[in-house]
């Protein structure tokens, strides 16, 4: 699979929860003390498999896939793959800013304040410039998957797990941030595919994703969507359906319309389904086809049945910008948002190495 600059090879976090249980004997009442009798053996049989493998094939159990975690602190800025990133002719690819843990989401304010979120940890982070000199600083700790971030007129906005909140003018207020107020909470609270990412379309409206909450299964009517909501957090619509899972997502500035990438269900194949890009052309109509159909054409083998994968919104091509986040099958880095800033330059965040790197022509 070929990584591009938006669209960074999936990862679902794996979380396995074992619960203990204490057997305690059963003392029989008789006039004097008996033996109490031996506790009974734990059920022996295969462990339950780990949320990430729901849907992995028997054939598949031996197979060496599983996830792969971060470093559990940012890469140092002089071991950061820099010179294995490549990119056509002409474009520079250079460090922005070093220790930036888990880096997702990117968005810039009015005065230039980079900010960034994360998806493993509880912080959002703004990048600011101190004197020609860049400074990461956390403005935000004790957050739970504030992966979305969106700027407007001055308020930043911050999609956790299953609520959204605003801070109004977070860059004058960077060393005491205000505390962000809840606008929309009407969410799932589901782990598998719950944390979110939020961009502002050109009708001044808020859209994120509600994932599926699985790997495949059949989703509720609140799940596998795109909704929308007003900057007030009024007016909730549901403006796209049959959606596994969304990465990012972004208006074109001349058409209007809505690019989204949208990662395919695991353990069908090792190669396919590949994940893809989609527009949205028909708000409130488009399908794209999750969980019957993956890749735009290849139907599932459980909840295909009955379907074509002509029923529904095709994805569309797109070819890769920046290469070498994987090495031998290995990551190197993993991009997970880019942000054109006010200079004209790219930023792209890499969740992997806790960085965000600048693209110049």
């Amino acid at each position: 699979m070929t990584l591009n600059a938006s669209i960074g090879r999936r990862l679902l976090r794996a979380g396995t929860i074992a619960a203990t249980f204490a057997a305690w004997p059963a003392v029989a009442q008789q006039p004097a003390p008996q033996p109490a009798a031996p506790a009974a053996a734990a059920p022996t049989g295969p462990a339950a498999a780990p949320p990430w493998a729901q849907g992995r094939p028997e054939a598949a159990i031996g197979v060496p896939l599983a996830p792969i975690a971060p470093p559990p602190i940012p890469t140092a800025a002089d071991k950061l793959p820099i010179e294995k990133l490549k990119a056509p002719k002409g474009f520079k690819i250079e460090l922005y800013a070093a220790g930036v843990g888990n880096a997702r989401t990117l968005r810039q304010g009015d005065k230039g304040t980079v900010f960034v979120g994360s998806r493993l940890l509880d912080k959002v982070y703004a990048i600011v410039d101190r004197g020609g000199k860049r400074e990461v600083k956390p403005i935000y700790s004790g957050l739970y998957r504030p992966n979305g971030l969106a700027f407007k007129d001055g308020a930043l906005y911050i999609a956790e797990l299953s609520r959204i909140s605003k801070v109004e003018k977070i860059e004058d207020n960077l060393d005491n941030p205000p505390k962000p107020v809840v606008i929309y909470d009407d969410l799932p609270k589901d782990e598998a595919h719950g944390w979110k990412f939020l961009t502002i379309g050109p009708d001044n409206k808020l859209y994120f994703q509600v994932g599926a909450p699985c790997n495949i299964c059949m989703p509720s009517p609140t799940h596998a969507q795109i909704r929308r909501i007003n900057l007030d957090g009024s007016g909730a619509e549901v403006v796209a359906r049959g959606i596994r899972q969304i990465v990012g997502m972004d208006f074109s500035p001349i058409t209007k319309q809505l690019y989204f990438t949208e990662n395919s269900r695991d353990w069908l194949s090792e190669d396919i389904p590949e994940d893809k890009l989609n527009r949205l052309t028909q708000p409130g109509k488009d399908n794209f086809g999750y969980p019957y159909c993956h890749q735009g054409n290849i139907a599932d083998q459980e909840f295909g049945w009955g379907h074509s994968c002509d029923e529904f919104t095709k994805p569309i091509a797109l070819e890769p910008f920046i290469t070498g986040f994987i090495e031998n099958n290995n990551y190197v880095g993993r991009p997970a948002d880019v942000e054109f800033v006010k200079d004209g330059s790219m930023l792209i965040s890499d969740d992997f190495n806790g960085a965000v790197y600048r693209v110049t022509y």
